[in-house]
This record gives structure tokens, C-alpha cells and sequence, in this order.
């Protein structure tokens, strides 16, 4: 059926804006009122924020049995008060805090979710939540749950299951405390920047035994600085229950609930690495009035805890969440060429090359207008029982578990028929530096095939940190996993189905030459299967006609030698770390998108940190990251032998410090450099480095009530931040996204 559909665009949101200019108000006449009243209590919550501080002692994974300080391992934790310092909203923001993690772009229709790469790898499978593997699905767009953000480097399949190449990483969501406090924030910037949050906690004193209860919400609004219109607005609640059955045993049960209303952005149109001479960083080449990227996202987890003496405790922890992301994107991706009619296909067009566009007109050539509606459910269960004990001379911590998932994904595709083969473009094009952003012609939406898709994981592990003496410790770990998985398609018969397993292992000395730091030597295996991604596209990589079980998984292996030292009685620490990571059996693509395990590549490097408190007044939270990558064999692609990975660049650094010039008030600065890095594996160009720097200044009005006034990207400029792996040429162009322009936020927070 064809429709016509007219210029509009998507409705001012008015909700969030009264509500937090409301807020605003209240905040700032409550504030005044009880300017000469401060209560011990809110002493105290400020008191403990303040001792929590940058630098974190332990994870808070029960994977990791030892102390950070102890652990053969790079770790990088960005805590609650660097997310609050810096009005850190998404996932990618809290991770722009650490080197050597970049960004892609978004591909296929997926919507505007990150794709993490860590030092030089993939990390889009290895997302976890409390040490539960995550889905690839959900949306990371807000931290108003989260308690602080784990970066696990290197190869981490022992850990957290199937991948984790370079690394991976573990949000720990807000637990209920056993204190009482309330803190309201409200924040007001430009851009349309809204925001309004709850944080409430209350202990249950005659309910069981250190009973408490918290309560989490959020609601927020804004465009994107430096992107015309482009419009995010999401909710979220989070509450938490922790009973305490009995002086050694609890149970925890929270839910998780968020919903998002954005308008995609696949960015700008690009070529060789560089947006198009030209063109304004705020034009939009979609359809306002037919793209949309709806979310909603469920979580239900349940944490049992029992201790069965001093040194046995069992934890398992359940979780099913849910997401539904429905999305209807128009890629960036342009030609420069006339189209002309497909002999093959009457009433079609092909592009027809050689002949060009009158100078500063294009045409759409990615996707247009092409809808995702994809629903993802996982059921997890993960059991891990820890002890303590001796065997002769030698002092054991030990770790034994296993987990068990179930995911599934369900997949409905379609489009509005905007496509490059249509007669619905102007014959000339359209103006490249003044884009429509509006779809006033015909559509004729039709559905185009949709996938089912199962993946199932089990998993046994164990873990045993042997003290040898007083200076040597031996860390060991092993797990198996077994992978399954099978997908079909919605238009056809057949369902094609993929197994594996395979035992990862890791290996770390500890020698302590100091009581306050360690030196280290650790190596460890990861691996990759075929249906890693499975949960995520619904699709499996073939290998020509014979299926994909003769797929190998791919290998990996990582060496890292490295030290860490512990300064100011503890109050700051540095570390740094030479390391190697070495992949086998790389998937590689053919021209007939044929898939086949025969690469190597190899990223070797170095890492340095430092974290904490240098004076009582000054805190900075930095590190740089060196990557040296490599293509060592193709296969399919020889020439890219010698090659630079893709969006992997050398040099990456990040720092950000605070100094309290005066009491009550501090004076944040941040910057982040990311070097230059190829667009793509397989060509020379490159996409230029940047540097972006932030600052923040804080003031704290009484005990109970601050103000905090944060400018992101101080000098406006303007950068690529995530990167599509395609050079492009005149016929399909490629594209890049901007990171964020300039911004400014006023924020309040009341505790009481």
C-alpha cells in the first residue's frame, strides 16, 4: 500500500523540562532555608563519599579473590565519584575515562549503541552486569544505577565465558546500604539538557537481620551537542531489596526498568577517513519523520548469599532480563553517481558509474529508512562457592562455580522502500550541504524477512591463589564452556545450528618486593566461537556450502608482565604493564562474504595509571595506553599483511583531576587524546587524532546542598569519535560519527 508522508517533526518534550525546572526551584528555596541546619547524617554520607575517593581496592567481582593490588592483571576502575564529578551519563562517556578503549560505529540497522573495541579487540560480547554476562542488546545509555565501571584487560575467557579477547567489561549496579540518606538531583544545561534523579536509601531495622531498601530513578532529556535536533529522552527505575534471612544468610532483589525515545544518528557522509568537505556538523542525513530508535529494557536479578563459616561463603545469582529495541535508521552513506534503469530488473535503478551528480548533490546509497524490531531475552543462573585453607606450607583461596544461560533472539525486518533501486529520488539529488531531513514522498513499508535465534552456554570454572611465601603468589584459573546454537529464517525453511567447546585457562605469578607493591607475570588463553554474535544479529558466519560447524573458533592468548605500587599510606596508586595479545583462526571474509578462520593478528603494548590522592586536596585519575597492532596473515586478503588494525591507534591517554581550591569548593579538568587510527584493516587512510578537554567547578552551599557546573569539550571541537570500518568511494560512501560539541550543565543535589 503506498502512502504519502508529510513534513513534520518529532514533538517538542515539555514533561521532563517542567518537572526538572520545578525541581531546580525547590531544591535551591529548601536549600536556603536550611542553610543553618545541617544534620550529622548528611555529614556523614558526605564523609563517606569522600573517603571512597578514585582509587578502588577490589572488584567487585567474587571472581577476584585478592586485592586489585594482588591481581596478575590490568584493572581499571572509574568509581561513583569520578561518574558524579563528571555528569558521566552513558556507558561510553564512563569509558572514555580509560585508554586504549575505542568506539565503531553503528552498522546494520542496529540503532545508536556503542561497539567497544579494548586494545584493539572487540568487547561487544563481553559486557557484563555484576559479573553476569550481559546481552549485546541492551542499551547502556544512563548510569543512574550504576556504582562504577570495571575495565578487566586482556584475555578473559576464565572469567567472563566465550570472547574477551582484548578484554572485558563489568558495571556494578547500585545495592542497598545499611544507612539511611535521600539525594535529589536536578540538572539544567544547554542543548535542552533535562534531568531529574532520586537516590534513596533506607535500612529495615525490624526486618531481618541488616535489612535495607533502595530506590533509584531517573528522567532526562537533550539533544545531542553539536547535532541539530537530534533528541535523546529516556526513564528509568531501579529498586532493590536486601533481606537478611539470618546472621549469615541474605537474598537481594532488584529490578531494573528504562525506556529510551531517540532519534538514530549514523552521523556524517565520509570518504577516506574525513567528513566530506563541506559539509555542517549539525546536518542530518536521515528522515526525521521515519527514523526512530524505541527501547525498552527489563532486568529481575536475584542474589542469594550464605556464609557457612569463616572462610566458606556460596553465592548465586539469577537473572532474566529483556530487550526490545525497535528501530527504524537511514544510513549517511551517499553516491556521487546518476542512476540508471537495470536492464535485468525493469522499473529498477542501478547506479551508474562514471556519471556524476552536478557538483554538491548526492544520493542516498546505505539503507534508508530500514527497520529493526529485535526482542532479546536471557536467563542466566551463575553458583560460586569460595574457601580458604592450607596444604602444608602453602595458603590457598579457592573459587569453584559454574553458569548456565539461555538466550534467544527474535528479529522482524523492514522498510519503508526509500532504496537506491526506486524512482522516488530526484533525478539530480539532493543538495549535499543542505540535506532534507524530511520525507515528503511516497513509502511503501513492507516487511522483508525477519530470524529466530537460540544460543545456550554452560560453563564449570575453578580458581586457586596459592600463597607460596611470604613474597610469592601463584594465581591459577581454568574453566570450559560449552556453546550451542541455532538460527532460521523467518521466509524459509531450515534452521542452521553450531556447537563448541573449549577449556580457557590463565596463569599469573605475584612477586612482593615491598609490602605496598607487586610485580607480576601472567598469561592467559581466550576464545571466540561462531555463535558469539548469535544473540545479536540472529545470523552465523558460513563457510561456503559446508556449513558452519567447520568454523573453528578463534584463539587468542595474552602474556603481561607488569607492577603495581601503592603510594600515600595507600591513598594513590600507579601501575604500568608490557603485554602481548596474539590471535589465531581470525574470521576473514571472502568476495562472496564467505567466512573462513585463517588469520593472525597481534596487539602488543604498554600501559601506565595512576589513581588516588597525591595531597588531601588534589586527586587525578590518568593512564596512557601504547598499541602496536598488526595483520601477521590473510588468507583472503594478503596485501593487508603488515597492516595497522582497524580503529586501533597507537597513543591514547586520558586524565582527569580535581583540586579543592578553597573549602566547599573544587575545581575539576579533563582531557582525553585519542591518535590517529586506519579506518579499516584492509586500507591505508586514516581518521585524524584529537584531543577534547573538560573542566568542572563545584561548590558546596551547606553540608546538605551543592551546585556543580560542568562544560564538556571546552573548545568545541570538532572530531570523529566512532569510526565505520570502510574507506568508501564515489559510488557508497562511508561515514563517521562526531563525538559531542560543546556543552554546559548546571547541576543541583540536596541530601537529606
Amino acid at each position: 500500500m503506498q502512502t504519502f508522508i508529510k513534513s513534520s517533526s518529532r514533538p517538542p518534550k515539555k514533561m521532563v523540562s517542567s518537572a526538572v525546572g520545578l525541581a531546580v526551584a525547590s531544591l535551591a528555596m529548601t536549600a536556603q532555608a536550611q542553610a543553618q541546619s545541617v544534620t550529622q547524617l548528611d555529614t556523614v554520607t558526605v564523609q563517606e563519599s569522600r573517603e571512597q575517593g578514585y582509587k578502588a581496592n577490589n572488584s567487585a567481582s567474587s571472581k577476584y579473590v585478592k586485592p586489585l593490588l594482588d591481581t596478575p592483571q590490568t584493572v581499571t576502575v572509574v568509581p561513583q565519584e569520578i561518574i558524579k564529578e563528571q555528569k558521566a551519563l552513558s556507558l561510553r562517556q564512563v569509558l572514555s575515562n580509560v585508554s586504549g578503549i575505542t568506539f565503531d560505529a553503528g552498522e546494520g540497522g542496529g540503532g545508536s549503541g556503542d561497539k567497544i573495541n579494548i586494545r584493539g579487540f572487540s568487547a561487544n560480547s563481553n559486557m557484563q552486569i555484576d559479573g553476569l554476562r550481559d546481552s549485546s542488546q541492551n542499551n547502556r545509555t544512563d548510569t543512574f544505577n550504576i556504582e562504577q565501571v570495571e575495565v578487566l584487560k586482556g584475555p578473559n575467557s576464565v572469567f567472563g565465558g566465550a570472547g574477551t579477547t582484548g578484554g572485558a567489561i563489568n558495571q556494578v549496579s547500585k545495592a542497598p546500604k545499611q544507612r539511611d540518606f535521600v539525594e535529589v538531583g536536578a540538572g539544567l544545561g544547554t542543548d535542552q539538557y533535562r534531568r531529574l534523579t532520586l537516590d534513596a536509601n533506607q535500612t529495615l531495622e525490624d526486618v531481618g537481620v541488616d535489612s535495607a531498601f533502595r530506590f533509584n530513578i531517573m528522567a532526562h532529556e537533550n539533544n545531542v551537542p553539536g547535532r541539530n535536533d537530534i533528541d535523546r529522552e529516556r526513564y528509568g527505575i531501579a529498586p532493590s531489596l536486601t533481606i537478611g534471612l539470618s546472621e549469615d544468610t541474605r537474598a537481594t532483589l532488584s529490578y531494573f526498568y528504562q525506556t529510551d525515545d531517540n532519534l538514530p544518528d549514523y552521523g556524517l557522509p565520509a570518504q577516506d577517513g574525513k567528513v566530506l568537505p563541506g559539509i555542517d556538523s549539525e546536518s542530518y542525513f536521515g528522515w526525521r519523520n521515519l527514523d526512530e530508535e524505541k527501547i525498552q529494557s527489563h532486568a529481575l536479578t536475584l542474589k542469594l548469599e550464605h556464609e557457612l563459616n569463616d572462610t566458606t561463603r556460596i553465592e548465586n545469582q539469577t537473572r532474566y532480563s529483556q530487550v526490545h529495541k525497535d528501530t527504524t535508521v537511514s544510513a549517511s552513506h551517499i553516491s556521487r553517481f546518476k542512476r540508471k534503469a537495470d536492464p535485468k530488473n525493469p522499473g529498477k535503478y542501478i547506479v551508474d558509474k562514471g556519471n556524476f551528480l552536478p557538483d554538491g548533490q548526492y544520493l542516498p546509497a546505505g539503507p534508508q529508512a530500514y527497520r529493526r524490531d529485535a526482542k532479546n531475552e536471557l536467563l542466566i543462573n551463575q553458583l560460586g562457592i569460595s574457601t580458604e585453607f592450607n596444604t602444608g606450607s602453602f595458603e590457598h583461596d579457592v573459587l569453584v562455580g559454574g553458569e548456565i544461560a539461555r538466550e534467544t533472539y527474535d528479529l522482524t525486518s523492514g522498510s519503508y522502500n526509500l532504496g537506491q533501486g526506486n524512482s522516488k529520488y530526484p533525478d539530480n539529488g539532493y543538495d549535499l550541504y543542505n540535506p532534507p531531513g524530511q520525507w515528503n514522498g511516497p513509502t511503501n513499508y513492507a516487511n522483508s524477512g525477519g530470524t529466530d535465534a537460540v544460543l545456550n552456554t554452560k560453563a564449570l570454572y575453578v580458581f586457586d591463589t596459592i600463597g607460596l611465601a611470604p613474597k610469592w603468589d601463584l594465581s591459577l584459573g581454568l574453566r570450559h564452556d560449552w556453546v550451542s546454537g541455532e538460527t532460521s529464517s523467518k521466509d524459509k525453511d531450515g534452521v542452521t545450528t553450531t556447537s563448541d567447546k573449549m577449556f580457557s585457562g590463565r596463569a599469573g605469578v605475584v612477586y612482593k618486593p615491598a609490602d605496598n607493591g607487586r610485580v607480576y607475570l601472567a598469561y592467559g588463553t581466550s576464545f571466540n566461537p561462531s555463535a558469539e554474535a548469535l544473540a545479536t544479529s540472529g545470523s552465523l558466519p558460513l563457510r561456503g556450502n559446508a556449513g558452519v560447524e567447520n568454523l573453528k573458533s578463534e584463539k587468542n592468548d595474552t602474556w603481561e608482565l607488569g607492577t603495581k605500587w601503592e603510594l600515600m599510606d595507600g591513598r594513590l596508586g600507579i601501575d604500568g604493564a608490557l603485554f602481548r595479545v596474539d590471535k589465531t583462526n581470525a574470521k576473514e571474509k571472502d568476495a562472496a562474504d564467505n567466512m573462513y578462520t585463517a588469520g593472525e593478528q597481534r596487539v602488543q603494548g604498554v600501559e601506565l595509571g595512576i589513581t588516588g590522592e597525591i595531597t588531601e586536596q588534589w586527586r587525578v585519575f590518568a593512564n596512557y595506553t601504547f598499541l602496536d597492532s598488526e595483520t601477521k596473515n590473510s588468507v583472503t586478503a594478503p596485501e593487508t599483511i603488515g597492516n595497522q588494525l582497524g580503529n586501533t591507534p597507537r597513543n591514547s591517554a586520558n586524565l582527569w583531576t580535581t583540586y579543592e581550591v578553597a573549602p566547599g569548593l573544587e575545581l575539576g579538568y579533563g582531557a582525553q587524546y585519542i591518535g590517529s587510527r586506519a579506518v579499516a584493516t584492509d586500507v591505508p587512510e586514516k581518521v585524524d587524532s584529537y584531543v577534547v578537554h573538560n573542566a568542572m567547578a563545584s561548590y558546596k552551599v551547606t553540608d546538605a546542598f551543592d551546585l556543580q557546573l560542568n562544560v564538556n569539550n571546552l573548545f568545541d571541537k570538532e572530531y570523529a569519535e566512532r569510526v565505520r570500518g570502510r574507506a568508501g568511494d564515489d559510488a557508497r560512501g562511508s561515514a563517521l560519527e562526531l563525538g559531542d560539541g560543546r556543552s554546559a550543565v548546571l547541576s543541583a543535589n540536596y541530601r537529606f
